[in-house]
């Protein structure tokens, strides 16, 4: 029996590694999580990764021939094949987690960041199949973001291009993790839209549900549950994040005039409430030569495979090249 050809897609997180075997329909064979245990340092993470690849390519169930192993990564570099100074993950420095893997699997390695992976699953098995021009913008902790402009994805000079979350909404706003003020990331994310929640309790008295809620235990999806059951504060702050995003969303378009924007991650699961208000600013943002042409789109994605499914189709991407 002939063996079914996949890529190995890895996401790299700061708690968890997720790895999957992919064929070329976007069909996960096999799928498992390892702990990253970033404190042990790359080296004996790769060896993990490295072993646990193995080990789903020789299950005998899996009747698989392994064509390559993508990887999506925070901070990683495409053209270097490098992960660097990861601030999730506590590594120091630069460190050729290409290299490192090619060591073991003697096939087509490639790395590149977790938005652009998730730019690349939704060209190749999502929303935008048969797209050459659109932004995928991912909204969980922070806010990431994969530009692809004539069917390629856009690396820039040093491999870090398409940072819309650290684009700049308010020079004196607020503080963002990567040491600047007012970031698009720190409004427009999941967390961003729980400090919008304390903000506007802090400087109202609305009556709200999200009152009774600690800080430290808000989440977006609560927020979420509120606005759909009328809370006014709740409400108020999806507009703000509507805003703000359709506007940064709006001046994106001036770049690359994108067929379509997608959302996807936590923030967006909220659904009409964040696309509605979004859209809508989006669209009166927008210069005159855009307006109307410009989609915003949900993940064409499965939300629990997204990151096994970018990060291989990072691998199909490549092979289709050659």
């Amino acid at each position: 029996m002939a063996k079914t050809e996949v890529a190995a897609g890895v996401d790299i997180g700061g708690t968890n590694t997720v790895l999957g075997l992919v064929d070329r329909e976007g069909r996960v064979h096999l799928d498992l999580a390892i702990p990253t245990h970033p404190q042990e340092g790359p080296a004996a993470f790769v060896t993990r990764l490295n072993s646990a690849i193995a080990e789903m390519v020789e299950r005998p169930a899996a009747q698989c021939a392994l064509k390559g192993v993508g990887i999506g990564a925070p901070n990683a570099n495409y053209y270097r094949g490098t992960v660097e100074s990861p601030p999730n993950l506590g590594w120091k420095g630069v460190v050729n987690v290409v290299e490192m893997v090619r060591r073991q699997h003697n096939v087509p390695i490639a790395i590149t960041n977790d938005a652009n992976a998730a730019a690349l699953g939704e060209m190749i098995f999502g929303a935008a199949k048969g797209m050459k021009d659109f932004i995928v913008i991912t909204l969980g902790t922070g806010l990431g973001s994969g530009i692809v402009c004539n069917g390629s994805l856009v690396y820039g000079a040093d491999g870090f291009a398409g940072e819309i979350g650290h684009t700049i909404v308010d020079p004196e706003g607020r503080q963002c993790g990567c040491g600047r003020k007012g970031c698009l990331e720190t409004y427009a994310s999941a967390t961003g839209i729980c400090r919008t929640v304390f903000e506007l309790l802090c400087n109202a008295r609305a009556e709200s549900v999200l009152r009774d809620i600690r800080p430290s235990e808000l989440t977006a999806k609560m927020i979420a549950d509120a606005a759909r059951n009328g809370d006014a504060v709740a409400r108020e702050a999806f507009e703000s994040t509507g805003r703000i995003l359709g506007l940064k969303l709006a001046d994106s378009s001036a770049y690359t005039s994108p067929e379509a924007i997608l959302l996807f991650g936590g923030l967006a699961q909220a659904g009409a409430l964040l696309f509605e208000p979004t859209r809508r600013h989006m669209e009166a943002s927008l210069l005159n030569i855009f307006r109307g042409k410009v989609k915003l789109l949900p993940s064409g994605l499965e939300e629990g495979n997204i990151a096994v499914l970018g990060a291989s189709a990072l691998i199909w991407n490549e092979l289709l090249k050659r």
